[in-house]
């Protein structure tokens, strides 16, 4: 099983940690939350727990952490550059239409 992570925000202290984790063999793409709860009563100990929560249930959430707000631009800078590619794929798509048509009138013409 392999596992791509990638840090939703630098991490300061050893606190709670948001992490973008996409599974390859399930092809599975989520958040990990790795939780810290200190318990004063046992000497001030630090207990961790990992959570996993599907990214729209973390995007949902209240609140805007460093992470919500990490996880926000790389999903913008995504779509950003997929939109680029799809503007001019329909831009060529497009000429080219134009192209086909340009020819099926031409041959409809030379006809007469």
């Amino acid at each position: 099983m392999t596992f791509l992570k990638r840090d939703l925000y630098p991490e300061v202290a050893r606190t709670d940690r948001h992490t973008l984790v996409f599974d390859t063999d399930s092809k599975r793409l989520y958040v990990e939350l790795e939780l810290a709860h200190s318990d004063t009563a046992v000497g001030g100990t630090v207990d961790y727990h990992a959570a996993t929560m599907d990214i729209a249930d973390y995007l949902s959430q209240g609140g805007q952490t460093a992470g919500h707000r990490e996880l926000l631009r790389l999903l913008r800078t995504l779509f950003e550059e997929n939109s680029d590619h799809t503007e001019r794929t329909d831009e060529t798509l497009s000429a080219a239409s134009t192209y086909d048509k340009f020819r099926i009138w031409e041959n409809s013409h030379d006809c007469f």
